[in-house]
């Protein structure tokens, strides 16, 4: 399946399950940038607009491009309101910007989507001499025993897991992305309250996560349920999170 498909079919777990970020992250991006609103910000991958909502929040003005219709459409449906929010189907690698005239380009939980190759370039090209990058990813906390059973039974029973992980990035590969010795990393507490339900749908929600037809659906909803009654506390877990930012000016 195309990269950009993926997430057809998931919107509503998409929307419902997955997590926000923590308020504390765009005041970091503000104080490690430079940058307050009104700068111009393309928000990159931005899916259902969790992450460009907390942008308009702050005052700033978003270009969101996101390439999946049915993702794009629910954040122009969320933040139909907001009078700078401009929606735009447009992917990494060809953003339809116009060149220079970006102070900041966000990614949020989509980067291991991209060709990094032209991505990179795209990125300098639409971005102003100054501008900066900021790449941002709610990573579970393995250290956490719940996270580790989580992450072994996604190993057994999800074929996809292994080739589409996002965690399976690592410093390397983000650094080359930013000016020599600039990148600054920032981690913030981040987690969900979730009961079971809200544990399947953000498991859903994955674009990992085998399709409810599939064989592997019912063993792996299975042993989700055992491994949440094992959890559980007063019926809900907490899915915590570190938010990782890798922020700074991009090599050029």
């Amino acid at each position: 399946m195309k990269s950009v498909e993926r997430f057809s079919g998931r919107v509503d777990d998409y929307q419902k399950f997955r997590p926000d970020y923590p308020a504390s992250l765009v005041a970091e991006i503000r104080k490690r940038t430079g940058l307050q609103g009104p700068a111009v910000v393309a928000d990159i991958g931005s899916g259902t607009g969790i992450f460009t909502r907390r942008l308009l929040q702050a005052g700033f003005k978003v270009y969101a491009l996101e390439p999946n219709r049915e993702m794009r459409e629910a954040a122009e449906t969320l933040l139909v309101d907001e009078a700078r929010f401009s929606s735009i189907d447009a992917s990494a690698e060809n953003s339809c910007l116009a060149s220079a005239s970006i102070d900041l380009v966000t990614v949020a939980q989509a980067f291991h989507w991209f060709n990094t190759d032209s991505a990179k370039q795209e990125f300098r090209r639409i971005l102003k001499d100054d501008g900066k990058l900021a790449l941002i990813w709610n990573k579970r906390k393995l250290s956490r025993p719940f996270q580790q059973s989580y992450d072994t039974i996604l190993r057994e029973f999800s074929p996809e897991y292994g080739k589409v992980n996002h965690m399976n990035l690592g410093k390397a590969d983000l650094e080359r992305f930013f000016a020599v010795n600039e990148m600054q990393r920032v981690v913030l507490d981040n987690s969900q309250c979730l009961d079971f339900a809200g544990l399947l749908g953000r498991l859903k929600s994955s674009s990992y996560c085998p399709d409810e037809k599939s064989p592997q659906f019912i063993p792996l909803a299975t042993e989700l349920l055992a491994l949440f009654d094992q959890y559980a506390v007063d019926g809900a877990i907490d899915f915590e999170y570190d938010t990782e930012l890798y922020v700074g000016p991009i090599a050029r």
